[in-house]
């Protein structure tokens, strides 16, 4: 079933807070906030694009953390709003996508629009119960912790595509 979905993808969305990072925030003595993040789940967004499959970032909470991650992992765009919904219907437009092919990694209850859109819904074991229950698939992995890169894989994967993917690191 899963397979069967990731196939169609040809766009990932994902939020930040909890998905590519663990959720929490974290201020230093100078007010700037502070994210950790994996480094799997940014090699992950590098192999999908290499192989054509468009990331974009979709969060309530734009930081310069933030923009810095994204513009490492080279994602296509980052939008900020609480409004994900309005957001989600500009970026299919933008991308000439269906809901049938994206696939949306959430974790609380503002994803939720989205989560019950995509093609593809995915939560990390520690969003919110309703998320959980509402995705296609819960990895097994925690947000922050390579949750992403596990939802990469099942989708390269699925595509055909993993050993085209990553060949240039099996050498």
């Amino acid at each position: 079933m899963i397979q069967e979905q990731a196939k169609k993808i040809k766009l990932l969305i994902l939020d930040v807070d909890g998905v590519l990072t663990d959720g929490r925030i974290i201020y230093d003595n100078y007010g700037d906030e502070l994210k950790f993040f994996n480094v799997n789940d940014g090699l992950g967004v590098f192999l999908l694009r290499k192989a054509g499959i468009k990331t974009v970032i979709i969060t309530a909470r734009k930081t310069k953390a933030v923009i810095k991650r994204a513009k490492d992992m080279q994602v296509a765009a980052v939008y900020s709003n609480h409004y994900k919904l309005g957001i989600y219907q500009k970026v299919l437009k933008k991308f000439g996508v269906k809901d049938e092919e994206v696939c949306f990694m959430g974790d609380d209850l503002l994803d939720l629009p989205l989560i019950k859109r995509a093609g593809l819904a995915v939560a990390p074991p520690n969003a919110v119960e309703e998320v959980r229950n509402s995705s296609h698939y819960v990895t097994q992995k925690h947000g922050g912790k390579g949750a992403v890169r596990e939802v990469i894989e099942i989708i390269l994967k699925s595509q055909n595509i993993w050993e085209k993917a990553t060949s240039r690191y099996m050498e």
